[in-house]
């Protein structure tokens, strides 16, 4: 193999998953090889794009991470322990093996930054460089973890693009079609997630181009850069709500999310917990300030929403 294609190899772990998915969609498209983990007996095997070289293994093996990256330029950190569950237990010690395999190659990691980081009731914009003050469980993991790569920076590249919430083609862990929606079947009721407006999402497909372009862009970048993907700001809470109902061509019935049942059985259920945590990014407006990525790439990429509301509920069997 020769020095320019291993230049153009990217390992993504998580590539059966949404985002990383859709990040590895995006390299393959703009000439990358794309290499990925998948652990042994996955059922989301076949999740996997055409064109995506799996090697059986774990994320949470070191030795398994190291060796599926050699000859990347470029790792992205997608991944997320099985099922959310034990959080604080595993997603520190995954990013771990991933600035181990980056720094033993050299290769840029690239992680797929959240809004968990920070405060929503103080922090009604979220720029590169916005001072991070989350509080809860999610976010002070997410905190730490940045903050690890941060360190590493001294001689491992690192990209952090930050988005609000994701929808997309088969994204099917999101808020979009668990909280708003229900896959599967024609829509009969859209849940009404937001509480006080303001909040930002990305489609997932803009989202992974921006990072496949800021992966070729790599020259132009520092050796620590964090960046925040503008999407779409939903400033009242209903622009997604009436998207969907246009899409599907009628008027359809509008319930808000039941968060008093989250808060109520919060303490007796662990996924229930998990949701009331993040109710107040839902109750306080947060907008993705881009200025920085824009300064960047020159300008973000952009699907209309009709189009990108369209072929989201098409892949979601919604249409």
């Amino acid at each position: 193999m020769s020095k320019s294609d291993e230049q153009k190899t990217a390992l993504v772990l998580g590539a059966t998953g949404g985002v990383g998915g859709a990040v590895a969609r995006a390299l393959l498209a703009h000439g990358w090889r794309v290499k990925t983990l998948v652990r042994e007996g996955s059922k989301h095997r076949d999740r996997l794009c055409p064109g995506v070289e799996a090697l059986t293994g774990d994320a949470m093996r070191a030795d398994d991470v190291a060796a599926v990256a050699e000859g990347a330029s470029v790792l992205f950190h997608g991944v997320n322990p099985a099922g959310y569950r034990n959080w604080d237990k595993l997603v520190l010690p995954m990013i771990d093996h991933s600035i181990a395999a980056a720094r033993a190659i050299g290769a840029r990691i690239i992680l797929p930054g959240t809004i968990y980081n920070f405060d929503p009731a103080t922090t009604p914009v979220v720029a590169s460089g916005t001072a991070q003050t989350g509080t809860t469980r999610k976010g002070k993991v997410r905190i730490e973890l940045e903050r690890l790569l941060r360190d590493a920076s001294r001689d491992v590249p690192v990209l952090i693009v930050r988005s609000g919430d994701f929808f997309g083609p088969d994204a099917r862990s999101s808020w979009f079609c668990q909280g708003m929606i229900k896959p599967g079947r024609p829509i009969g009721r859209i849940d009404r997630v937001t509480r006080g407006g303001g909040h930002s999402w990305a489609y997932l497909p803009d989202l992974a181009e921006a990072i496949a372009q800021l992966a070729d862009r790599g020259d132009a970048l520092s050796m620590f850069e964090e960046l925040v993907f503008g999407g779409v700001y939903d400033e009242t809470g209903d622009l997604l709500v009436s998207g969907i109902q246009q899409v599907v061509g009628k008027e359809l019935p509008v319930r808000k999310f039941p968060w008093w049942l989250m808060h109520l059985g919060a303490p007796f259920f662990g996924l229930l917990r998990e949701v009331s945590e993040v109710a107040p990014f839902w109750h306080h407006p947060m907008r993705m300030d881009n200025a920085r990525l824009v300064a960047i790439l020159k300008e973000e990429p952009h699907t209309e929403l009709d189009e990108a509301l369209r072929a989201t509920l098409r892949s979601l069997g919604c249409l």
